[in-house]
């Protein structure tokens, strides 16, 4: 499971649910009393009620103990009738809209198998159960515009299983720690394609519908199962032998292997770094509009969230879902090979998803680009509230509560630090050998350590015991102290930390030009290391390759940060004294090491450096005005080009007209925003006349900076366009500027006589309010609905009456 992670960060600000860890009792996993043996279904669907008519075999057995009962998950379902083993009479059962308590006619032993049929109606509207920050819902089975009516909107049915939702739709023993090999019969209308896990055995037409079968022989865990149903075309790429598929709508056929085409090459990565073979029969993806999170690790049947849909001109800026197929694509050995055996052991699942983005990033893009990775997934979880988590947590509130930044970010950046403990070869030989011992089962993380202890030899309690098991990462106050007769210094780390923590740590001590890299180990929080020199350093480095996840402070004068930003080897030092350099460009060395900084080996140096460089001051002459117009003109990667641009922008100098309308031209979508923008604040009437010729879906892409147009400009007959972007500006970015747009925009539409404008907004809160209610979000959007009826009112408007009867409406809707 992919966490959408803007959105995750957002509604932690709008909730008033606490992510903090809350001490409550020992949360276990079900004990395994009887074990799925085979899961076969026959559904078809009820698109008018969203119901899905069912039948299932489900094969079990007693785990251990011989046992004269099972009990099925089955949630809101209608049970019509039960029977075993083909003999058609209803057992004794008891339901209570969970779970079936079903009586067997006998004691069966270890291994005596039973298959129970099941008829039932699935009842997905009626299902109680909350999401999570990762899911931001638990039905199971979802219909998408199951009516039709929305002409904007596509019909979809799609399932999430993740994390017990699966027994929404159908009976099982909903629990990670089951695994089962399943066969599932949908029929569809014809019109309709299928998706679901394993290979596609058979099609039968009748009539107008169609019955497709799908089958798996191997075995995976009860919240993998998968089934998707809309008017998709299929775009076929494979793996050596393997199909490939990409379940993509008909407007984005052209671009899926744009999207989606470094798929084989990641299996094929994936599979060497590990030495497991991928272990499945073929790998789909496809893309459910509505999905309610980022992506689903659904065993050879990825679904991903609608903005995968990217054009050309947004994927050559970057693909801003490759880290999610990446993240996916490691899940079917972590998490469907081997599957954690419960909730609480979630880091076996997603830290190492979230890890092999790093590991993708550094085979195919370097490793400075997997360091600026992971630089920005450990800044997230330090962001958060997150010290008092453990990695592995059985004392969790809700079982939702694991899919965390911890169980994620800092879970990756834990497999970062062992595997530079290790080495690469125990760390993949590890890694290998754990997911061949426990192929098609379930497992925890004490069997994670004794792989690695029996291939390397190391006790590895201390380094399980305080990442795993323990919370929080060092805080660590650093001091030095200079021996100038003896000619040594010493390196003073006080760890501020509750807990005390042990470590391998990076030092670089940069002496006449050269740098020194000292391999420390770092055993209690109060640690002292000596080390001559010849002569005093002119920088010493801590965490010099920016392994450790910890917190570092320590005195730094300007002169260390300029050298720093051009010396430090690691991408986040780099930037750490970049930010402090240009708090002070009015000297002139600062300002120099910022215009410096814009030639940075890291585009996203380079980015920053062009946003903080103060063009107005003294310093700043032609020359820093030369080189941001050749990067606006030459950068390799368009998103900065684009930052060059709107720094550009910023002069508002017409002789830079010929960059802007350079700009205008490009293939990047982002250049182009830029370019608009720039060239409305030296040329209204051709910036405005430009953006009116744009296609109507590179306006919707460009929708930030066209407001940002159209908003200076009052222009009432764009507030319909505006108002549909103006709570993902607001809630869903992490820019405080555009945030301060369109809240601007917001309050101009709240205030406007516009009903179409309002409209549209209304109908975003709702869609978005229903979307996120389990995070509250329906109270923010009520009360902005409600700040609207106050501005409608205070404003003599003719539409008054009627824009109001909308915002209530809306309102009623979310009441």
């Amino acid at each position: 499971m992919m966490i959408k992670k803007v959105l995750f960060f957002v509604l932690v600000l709008v909730n008033t649910i606490s992510f903090s860890q809350t001490h409550t009792t020992y949360k276990p996993e079900r004990d395994k009393i009887n074990d799925l043996v085979h899961t076969k279904l026959k559904v078809d669907f009820n698109f008018k009620e969203k119901q899905l008519n069912g039948e299932a075999w489900v094969t079990a057995k007693p785990h251990f103990y011989a046992t004269n009962k099972i009990t099925l998950d089955a949630k809101a379902m209608i049970i019509h009738q039960i029977s075993l083993d083909n003999k058609k009479l209803d057992y004794n059962y008891n339901y209570d809209d969970a779970s079936i308590v079903i009586d067997l006619p006998k004691e069966y032993k270890k291994d005596e198998e039973f298959t129970l049929y099941i008829k039932y109606t699935a009842r997905p509207e009626k299902v109680q159960q909350k999401g999570s920050a990762a899911i931001t819902d638990a039905k199971g089975l979802y219909f998408i515009n199951a009516d039709g009516l929305d002409k904007n909107k596509p019909t979809q049915i799609w399932t999430q299983g993740e994390t017990e939702a699966s027994s929404c739709w159908f009976p099982t023993i909903d629990s990670p720690n089951q695994k089962t090999t399943q066969e599932i019969y949908i029929t569809v209308p014809k019109k309709f394609v299928t998706l679901s896990n394993g290979k596609l055995m058979s099609q039968i037409e009748n009539g107008t519908d169609r019955t497709d079968y799908w089958k798996m022989d191997q075995k995976h865990a009860p919240y993998l199962f998968f089934m998707g149903v809309g008017e998709y075309e299929v775009i076929k790429d494979s793996y050596k032998d393997i199909p490939v598929d990409y379940y993509v709508e008909k407007e984005y056929a052209p671009y899926a292997k744009d999207i989606f085409g470094l798929t084989p090459e990641m299996i094929g990565f994936f599979s060497k770094i590990l030495g497991v073979e991928y272990p499945w029969n073929k790998y789909s993806q496809i893309v459910g509009r509505d999905y309610v999170s980022g992506a689903m690790e659904n065993t050879t049947a990825v679904i991903h969230g609608e903005q995968a849909y990217q054009t050309p001109g947004q994927l050559i800026d970057e693909n801003v879902q490759e880290n999610t197929i990446a993240h996916e694509i490691f899940h079917h050995w972590f998490g469907n090979l081997v599957t954690t055996e419960s909730w609480s052991n979630l880091t076996l699942n997603e830290s190492f998803a979230n890890y092999s983005e790093y590991l993708w990033r550094e085979h195919k893009y370097g490793k400075l680009d997997a360091d600026m990775h992971l630089f920005e997934d450990c800044q997230a979880y330090l962001d958060g509230q997150n010290t008092d988590k453990h990695l592995v947590r059985f004392n969790y509130v809700d079982k939702e509560d694991m899919f965390d930044l911890v169980s994620y970010n800092k879970g990756g950046a834990i497999l970062h630090m062992l595997r530079n403990y290790l080495g690469d070869d125990a760390f993949f030989l590890g890694l290998k050998t754990f997911l061949t011992e426990n192929k098609y089962q379930a497992a925890e993380v004490h069997q994670l350590r004794l792989v690695f202890e029996k291939i390397t030899g190391k006790d590895l309690n201390w380094f399980f015991n305080q990442w795993y098991f323990g919370a929080g990462h060092p805080r660590i106050e650093v001091s030095y102290d200079y021996n100038t007769i003896q000619k040594k210094v010493t390196i003073n780390l006080l760890q501020l930390n509750v807990n005390e923590f042990k470590f391998p740590l990076a030092i670089d001590i940069f002496e006449n030009g050269q740098k020194t890299r000292h391999n420390v180990f770092v055993n209690g929080n109060d640690a002292s290391f000596t080390f001559p020199y010849t002569k005093q350093p002119t920088l010493i480095q801590i965490n010099a390759d920016g392994v450790l996840l910890s917190e570092i402070t320590e005195n730094k004068v300007l002169s260390d940060y300029i050298f720093q930003l051009k010396n430090a080897e690691n991408y986040a030092h780099r930037r750490e004294a970049l930010l402090e350099v240009a708090k002070k460009q009015e000297e002139k060395d600062a300002f120099s090491a910022v215009e410096a900084a814009m030639s940075d080996p890291s585009y996203k140096i380079r980015i920053l450096a062009l946003q903080k460089i103060d063009l107005i001051n003294k310093f700043s002459k032609k020359d820093a005005i030369h080189k941001i117009m050749q990067i606006a003109n030459n950068d390799p990667k368009t998103l900065v080009q684009a930052t060059a641009i709107e720094t550009l922008g910023k002069l508002t100098d017409p002789e830079l007209k010929s960059i802007f309308e350079k700009g205008l031209q490009s293939k990047s979508y982002s250049v182009i925003g830029k370019s608009l923008v720039a060239m409305y604040y030296i040329d209204k009437p051709t910036a405005v006349a430009k953006s009116r010729e744009l296609p109507d879906e590179i306006r919707k892409i460009l929708a930030t900076p066209l407001t940002r147009i159209y908003i200076e400009e009052k222009d009432e007959n764009e507030l319909p366009f505006i108002a549909k972007s103006v709570l993902s500006g607001m809630f869903l970015t992490g820019e405080d500027t555009t945030k301060s747009l369109y809240q601007k925009a917001f309050k101009q539409i709240s205030e406007s006589n516009n009903s179409e404008a309002i409209q549209n907004l209304v109908d975003d809160m709702v869609v978005k309010g229903t979307q996120y209610k389990s995070f509250n979000f329906d109270k923010v959007v009520i009360n902005l609905m409600r700040t609207m009826v106050n501005d409608q009112k205070a404003k003599d408007t003719a539409n008054k009456v009627r824009n109001t009867e909308i915002i209530k409406e809306g309102m009623a809707k979310l009441l």
